[in-house]
């Protein structure tokens, strides 16, 4: 038997419990042994629950028990979930975590404590829900060589973004919307803003490149800006918009990675992609295009993800399964340096506000050119400078440094 120690009874850690529970005959099947919750640790208590058979509120309890072979943290956040997830490796345990803020940030350090123990720090659900894409990407792909990925990363993003565009709503009232259905939190900073999509895109971009990919490095744009005439716009033009994080490696061995809202043509394997669904895009040197469909978030979907890697975890309890994430920075080219297209719209009295004054500007310059052609002519014909001062209103400095410009002084 294999003991498993939850951290955290939230939406994804109560899911967990879930179908650990739900589907364990078949769980423990796929596994080669029987899965046990022996903890599940929370500061709040649930009554009359099923989990309040085994729920703790002392961590130490957890990380002290030499029963305990997996401890999976679903608590999200940098901090405690840090604390206690490298207390846990550093006992011998092996972490599964859906927590991406601490992959991003702490990933490379983590794996290379796993790999010293010969346990496993695995993360599927950090990125794309119930996608299985990391282990796409780490295990199904090795025999390519990747220089694409572009994702839809956040489902509450592409929900919004998928209203706004077929109901012609405000940012704001698709967002109470989104917060009302329970996709967006009370806070949807991290969402709207496109840092949630940032973390992830770093850590595929990671273990696709085999380089080490700061989220803080990344160009991240959100939708805050994105109004219903957009979509209208784009809508004209045959296309739409989608959130998108995205990363190449050049032929250079540089790489760029942004995350900003795009205008797909239908061309695009992401442009169907709508709700809350997510999508990853890859593109290899062997395989060529391959897509990655599903959702993207939800207690369920996110919880599949989990105990897929808690079996993996219980098939290779002492056994390091290789990660291909290097240390290594990866070299972010510019993103001046960058092409691409844009959509730029417009307001009709600001472009003709700048047509005036590139007007006024440009009658100036022409005015300006006419007076020193004036001036110059005075300088051929000999005229003194203090005349031609008086007549052109320039300073004697001025006329003398045009005059030697032109080779007259």
């Amino acid at each position: 038997m294999i003991n498993v120690a939850i951290l955290g009874y939230g939406t994804v850690g109560s899911g967990v419990f879930e179908v650990l529970n739900e589907n364990k005959e078949s769980i423990s099947r796929r596994a080669g042994q029987e899965l046990h919750v022996k903890y599940v640790l929370d500061l709040r208590d649930f009554p009359g629950q099923p989990v309040e058979k085994v729920q703790v509120h002392d961590y130490e309890q957890i990380v002290s028990d030499p029963e305990v072979d997996i401890v999976v943290e679903v608590m999200g956040g940098v901090e405690p979930a840090y604390t206690f997830v490298k207390k846990a490796l550093l006992a011998g345990k092996n972490v599964c975590t859906s927590n991406k803020a601490l992959v991003a940030k702490h990933g490379r350090e983590l794996m290379d404590i796993a790999k010293e123990k010969s346990i496993n720090f695995l993360f599927e659900a950090s990125c794309g829900g119930g996608i299985p894409i990391i282990r796409v990407i780490n295990s199904s792909l090795t025999g390519d060589e990747i220089d694409e990925v572009t994702g839809i990363l956040n489902g509450t993003t592409n929900y919004m973004l998928y209203k706004m565009s077929t109901e012609g709503c405000e940012f704001d009232t698709v967002l109470k919307e989104a917060q009302q259905k329970g996709y967006a939190e009370a806070d949807p900073t991290a969402d709207v803003e496109g840092y949630d999509a940032c973390r992830k895109i770093a850590i595929l971009s990671s273990l696709a490149y085999e380089r080490y990919f700061d989220f803080e490095d990344i160009y991240t744009e959100g939708i805050t800006k994105i109004t219903p005439e957009d979509m209208e716009y784009a809508a004209k033009l045959g296309r739409t918009i989608k959130l998108l994080g995205t990363s190449r490696r050049l032929a250079d061995g540089t790489c760029y990675a942004m995350v900003a809202p795009f205008m797909l043509g239908q061309n695009s394997p992401l442009y169907s992609v709508n709700d809350v669904f997510n999508a990853v895009f890859v593109h290899g040197n062997m395989l060529g295009d391959a897509m990655f469909y599903g959702s993207g978030a939800g207690k369920l979907p996110t919880a599949s993800a989990v105990v897929g890697d808690i079996v993996d975890a219980a098939k290779h309890l002492h056994v390091n399964i290789v990660t291909n994430w290097n240390s290594t920075p990866a070299v972010l080219k510019p993103l001046d340096e960058v092409t691409g297209r844009f959509f730029v719209r417009i307001k009709k009295e600001a472009a003709e506000e700048g047509w005036q004054e590139g007007m006024q500007k440009g009658m100036e310059k022409g005015r300006q050119k006419e007076r020193e052609a004036n001036i110059l002519g005075m300088l051929r014909e000999k005229i003194p400078m203090e005349t031609i001062s008086r007549i052109t209103h320039y300073s004697l400095d001025q006329i003398q440094k045009l005059g030697k410009l032109h080779g007259l002084l």
